[in-house]
């Protein structure tokens, strides 16, 4: 099974699990002063596992997946060109620190984005 069929098998899955997970999360007890405020928070929970919260979810998943893509090209194309020509291997490594570290920050900037889309549900 190649990669594209796993990580859509995988979204399905995780699509049905939060599907069940709501409605089961949104009933609501009884009439009393305790039961309203059981009511109240879990409202509170579900609209973090609905909409934003959810989109949230799946676009920190899609960013790990991304950086851990980019840091595997980085890593095997600096290999590749330090086992081609050895002696430019310092100069390969430095681009490549560097270049990893900015695709770390960029990766942390959209991480922070998303715990920032799920903080507003």
């Amino acid at each position: 099974m190649n990669l594209v069929k796993k990580l859509g098998v995988c979204i399905l899955t995780l699509s049905a699990v939060f599907a069940l997970a709501v409605p089961v999360l949104a009933q609501a007890p009884g009439d009393t002063a305790e039961a309203a405020k059981i009511r109240a928070e879990n409202q509170k929970h579900t609209a973090i596992l609905g909409g934003p919260g959810i989109a949230a979810g799946l676009g920190a998943g899609l960013v790990i997946i991304g950086a851990g893509m980019g840091f595997s090209r980085i890593g095997s194309s600096a290999l590749e060109s330090m086992a081609r020509q050895p002696e430019t291997a310092g100069s390969v490594q430095t681009a490549m620190i560097i270049i990893a570290a900015l695709l770390e920050g960029a990766t942390f900037f959209a991480l922070i984005i998303c715990i920032q889309l799920a903080g507003k549900a």
